[in-house]
Order: structure tokens, then C-alpha cells, then sequence
């Protein structure tokens, strides 16, 4: 196969975005399995090799996406002003420059001329600053690409952990929970699990809202009202979804091992879990979209930044789930044109 195209945002400029680039990219063998395209600033990569120690990074400015090197990292220059980095701070220029680079990406990711896109850490308070109208990427990500609904999924090997409710207040959860809006999450999660990561029949724990999924109803009643008639009408039609599961008992013991994919209903109860399993290997991949974004699983460590200790792991796993993911739909896509399916074997946990 062809080596895609991989759009890289820069992030926020005063984070540590730029710095686990420049490490990701530092390594030759990673040019041997895609062709990077830096949404961003060369001044500022520039300003950020000099801080990250013994990096082996260069790369060749492009002016346009269409003609870039197979063989060097390519850096868009989204614009030529001069770019004022405050290490370590939320600052109008940080937001308006990580929004003007998603912005670009994104627009090339829709024509097709990026396969797939990783975002660097952005910082919330500084792209308000800037008027960036959306909560995060994830909804920006989603009205760009046209649709009402996707899937916040955090990704670590076989680890698969999605929510329904993302970046709202906790005292909102549960007011936003309907049935419309579960089952939506539940088709998103298992069409992404076969067509993004290759499982035939992929088998879906629920997690309940409440301790212990409301105790029979004595710790409320979200899960026998609302939760539980619904993964019964949803197995009758063939989807392979159980519970909801208490998420305690459901972390602490093995069961989360023995599922495809995990469904919670709010931020903290699904990735807290994730992130004790996996912090600094983990993913962050958006689901439902007919295009391909990954990032990683830290925002813009302002306590670090500028200090060359930040990790690249994730950001570098975000770069490799983002090609794995492009390709499999590539195969897809081609599977489904001819009629096949491809399967794989799921084992199923008990109830």
C-alpha cells in the first residue's frame, strides 16, 4: 500500500505540542511509514528545536499540500507572521495560531488531501481566547465533518474505552442521557470497532450511571428505566451489547480484558480507569467520522513546557493508531465493495 499522507497539527504553540513532534519525527524509520504534513510554523518548530536536546529533526517547507516530499517531514506554514511563545501560558496568539492550523487541516483532511489527521494538545482558556466557538476538538471535528453525533474513544491495544457524554459538567450528566442519544453511541462504537479496528461481531460492556448500576434501583433508576431496556432491544436486533456493568466492580475485576469495547456514560467514569491503565500509551480517537483523527491522551502540560521532559509516547501511538485506522478502512471499504467480510474472533464475558 501507498504511504498515506499524515496531517499533524502543531497544538498549542506554548505547550508541549511542539516538543513531542519534534521528538516523534526525530526518528528516520518514522518517514518509512507515512508522509507527515506539520500544520503550523517553522519559526516556531525552529524556536522549539533549540530547547528539545539531541534531536536528530529537519524538515522542508511546503507551500502547498499537494506537493510534498515522500522522504522529509513537511511543514505547512498556515502563516508567516512572527509568533510570540510564552512558554508555559494561555495567550490569544497560543489559541489563534493551534485554531488556524486545525482550521487549514481540516479543510484538507475533507478534500482528501491529507488520509488522516493527529491534533496536538490545545488549551481550552487560550483558544476562548482566540473565539474558537467550539468546547474542544472533538465537537469542532464533528460540525466540520457535517454531522450531529460521534464517539470520543480512548484507544490503548486492546483497550477500547468510549463515553457518551463528554465535556459537559458532571451535574449535567444525567439530565443529557436519553435513549435516543445511548443507542446513537452504541451504533457509533460498534460500526467504528468493525470497519476502524477490524472485529467482525464486536462484543459492547455498558457501564451503569449510578454505584453499583443503581443497586436493583435503590441507588436510582437510570439503569432499569432507561439503560437496561435498551441493550435488550438492541441485542434482539443483533447487536452484541451487554449489561450496565458497575464500574468499579467492572475495572477491578478482569472483565474489562475480555470485551471489544467499553461504553461509559460520563468523562471521569471512563477515562480515570483508562488512564490508570495506560497513562502515557494511550490514544484519543474520534469515532463516527468519515474522517480519521487521533491525538493524544495529555493536554498541553504548561508545568513542563519548554523543559525538554515531556514524553512523546502517546503522541507518537496517536501517529500510529491514526495510519492503522486509515488503512483498515481503506480495506474496508474494499471488503464491503466485494461482498467480504473479515472476521475475528471475539470472547464474550458473562453478564
Amino acid at each position: 500500500m501507498t504511504k498515506l499522507k499524515i496531517g499533524v497539527t502543531i497544538g498549542d504553540v506554548n505547550g508541549v505540542g511542539p516538543e513531542v513532534i519534534i521528538k516523534t519525527f526525530s526518528n528516520p524509520k518514522i518517514l518509512e511509514m507515512c508522509i507527515p504534513i506539520i500544520y503550523g510554523s517553522s519559526k516556531v518548530l525552529s524556536y522549539h528545536k533549540n530547547i528539545v536536546k539531541e534531536n536528530d529533526f529537519s524538515y522542508t517547507v511546503v507551500s502547498s499540500t499537494e506537493r510534498v516530499s515522500g522522504h522529509k517531514v513537511n511543514v505547512y506554514n498556515c502563516h508567516n507572521d512572527d509568533v510570540n511563545i510564552t512558554i508555559g501560558e494561555a495567550t490569544e496568539e497560543g489559541g489563534k495560531m493551534a485554531y488556524i492550523a486545525l482550521d487549514k487541516a481540516m479543510e484538507d483532511l475533507k478534500n482528501g488531501q491529507i488520509d488522516a489527521l493527529v491534533t496536538a494538545p490545545i488549551n481550552k482558556k487560550a483558544m476562548q481566547i482566540a473565539n474558537f466557538p467550539y468546547t474542544g476538538h472533538t465537537e469542532f471535528l464533528t460540525d466540520k465533518s457535517g454531522k450531529k453525533e460521534s464517539l470520543m474513544m480512548m484507544i490503548a491495544d486492546d483497550l477500547r474505552i468510549a463515553v457518551v457524554t463528554g465535556h459537559i459538567p458532571l451535574s449535567e450528566v444525567a439530565e443529557k442521557l436519553t435513549k435516543e442519544k445511548i443507542r446513537d453511541k452504541i451504533k457509533i462504537f460498534n460500526k467504528s470497532l468493525q470497519k476502524d479496528f477490524g472485529i467482525q461481531k464486536p462484543t459492547i460492556a455498558v457501564l451503569g450511571l449510578n454505584p453499583h448500576a443503581g443497586d436493583g434501583g435503590a441507588i436510582g433508576t437510570d439503569e432499569e428505566e432507561l439503560i437496561r431496556p435498551l441493550i435488550i432491544e438492541m441485542k434482539k436486533k443483533g447487536t452484541m451489547v451487554m449489561g450496565p456493568f458497575s464500574a468499579d466492580g467492572f475495572f477491578g475485576s478482569t472483565q474489562f480484558k475480555k470485551v471489544d469495547g467499553i461504553l461509559a456514560m460520563y468523562h471521569d467514569q471512563g477515562l480515570i480507569p483508562f488512564k490508570a491503565l495506560t497513562f502515557g500509551d494511550g490514544t484519543n480517537f474520534t469515532a463516527g467520522l468519515p474522517v480519521v483523527r487521533t491525538s493524544p491522551d495529555h493536554g498541553t502540560a504548561y508545568d513542563i513546557a519548554g523543559k525538554g521532559e515531556a514524553d512523546p509516547s502517546s503522541f507518537r501511538n496517536a501517529l500510529y493508531n491514526a495510519i492503522d485506522i486509515a488503512k483498515r478502512r481503506i480495506e474496508f471499504k474494499a471488503l464491503e465493495e466485494n461482498g467480504i467480510k473479515k472476521p475475528k474472533p471475539s470472547e464474550k464475558v458473562e453478564e
